[in-house]
């Protein structure tokens, strides 16, 4: 390898590396308040990377305009119109004229309103200097979407904030693939495991059956946090909650048909924020459906995962729902895949290699069809690891809460489902 290979290899490695570490930052960033943002852009490279910005799931409550052209734009435009809570703006000025230039902008400013700064100069002077003026932030092209976020982060989110939790969206690809009874072993486990506060969210309020696998019997629940939002807060959520071990809670469905269960778009999401504000994780049984309700919630939570059989519709239906996620969730890893029943007796099936390669991704999990040991935990009301601790399926669980909870697990090819029988087969 030649020194010129050589560097242009390691520069690589490191720009992966940094962009990594970005992203990294950005899955564990707060969203942003609800705030107005205008982006100036000179550039079309910025307003590309303010496009992508738009579509995060972290801006969701953010009101963003994207303007081409620079400061003088931005002077002109707010001389007749209130400005934003955040100005973006891009110069090429050079770093002698930027304030001259920014004269005429803060004459027509609101005093409370913040102002970043991207330019070409890498220049410490000018940085400081924008800064004593009132400039909340200067960076330097080229910058990503991550940087943008970041920094509009440490200006509008409370760095004394407590930290939210990590939500866990469950969801299967075709009814009656086991999806919610995965999202409550997975829940369980993770409080186990880790000993973890977790909450379990069943929001399949017509036949919700986290109640039952649990063997509880709340008298309130997910129904009365939904219908009454203006009432939810730590206070009111602790008394809709069900303890189902030492760290599990369980916000239950009612499970009756007394009522349409008809639900605006966005009429879980302060059921979410509180859930995210109380817990380290809120794992969410999401029924099989596709509705602006469905789709808020895949939209706005860490991670989502997609539980299948290996028949040609659940093929489809899963293929179909990682197109839709991959454009709500642009700037997300990858839902993750588990495959379910598999090798049912006497029933034809798509092999898991054939299952994946459309999909272009692996499972992180194949768990196989065990009729006895299912149905027995059901029946009684227990987990797949209070009926037998050692079983493969029962480490099968193990390695999931591990995978979506973002901890380091060690995959062993054991007879029992995990990734090795894909490898093997």
């Amino acid at each position: 390898m030649s020194t010129v290979e050589y560097e242009i290899k390691n520069t690589t490695e490191l720009r992966n590396a940094e962009d990594a570490v970005r992203m990294a930052e950005l899955e564990n960033m707060r969203p942003l308040p609800r705030i107005s943002v205008h982006a100036f852009c000179e550039s079309e490279e910025l307003q590309r990377v303010m496009e992508r910005c738009s579509h995060d799931r972290r801006m969701s409550k953010v009101s963003l305009r994207i303007t081409s052209g620079g400061i003088a734009a931005a002077a002109n435009m707010f001389a007749t119109a209130p400005t934003p809570n955040l100005i973006i703006l891009e110069t090429r000025t050079v770093s002698a004229s930027v304030l001259n230039e920014l004269a005429p902008l803060a004459a027509v400013c609101d005093p409370s309103t913040k102002v970043i700064i991207i330019g070409y100069h890498n220049d410490i002077a000018l940085y400081r200097e924008l800064v004593r003026n009132g400039i909340s932030e200067y960076m330097v092209q080229p910058v990503a979407m991550p940087d943008i976020m970041m920094a509009m982060a440490t200006i509008f989110v409370d760095p004394d904030a407590e930290p939210l939790g990590r939500s866990l969206a469950f969801i299967g690809a075709k009814g009656g693939v086991g999806s919610s009874t995965i999202a409550h072993n997975c829940a369980f486990g993770i409080s186990n495991l880790f000993s973890t506060e977790t909450i379990l969210a069943d929001l399949d309020l017509p036949y919700g059956t986290a109640n039952i696998d649990f063997d509880q019997d709340p008298t309130q629940g997910i129904a009365e946090a939904v219908y009454a939002p203006e009432r939810l807060d730590e206070v009111f959520l602790d008394r809709l909650l069900t303890k189902c071990s030492e760290h599990l809670s369980l916000l239950a469905a009612p499970s009756l048909l007394d009522r349409a269960y008809d639900f605006e778009g966005q009429a879980f999401q302060p059921v979410l924020e509180v859930l995210q504000r109380n817990a380290p994780i809120t794992v969410l049984d999401v029924p099989h459906a596709w509705s602006e309700w469905t789709r808020s919630v895949l939209a706005s939570v860490d991670e989502v995962v997609i539980c299948a059989s290996p028949d040609l519709a659940n093929l489809r239906n899963t293929k179909n729902m990682m197109d839709a996620l991959r454009k709500m969730r642009p700037n997300d890893k990858m839902p993750h895949l588990i495959l379910n029943q598999v090798g049912m007796p006497k029933r034809p099936e798509i092999s898991p290699a054939d299952f994946c390669g459309p999909l272009e991704t692996d499972p992180i999990a194949i768990i196989p069809f065990d009729a006895n040991l299912f149905g027995n935990a059901a029946n009684s009301g227990r987990m797949i690891s209070e009926m037998d601790a050692k079983s493969p399926t029962a480490e099968t669980f193990s390695q999931i809460s591990h995978i979506v909870t973002g901890r380091i697990a060690i995959k062993k090819a054991r007879k029992g489902g995990l990734l090795g029988l894909l490898k093997r087969k």
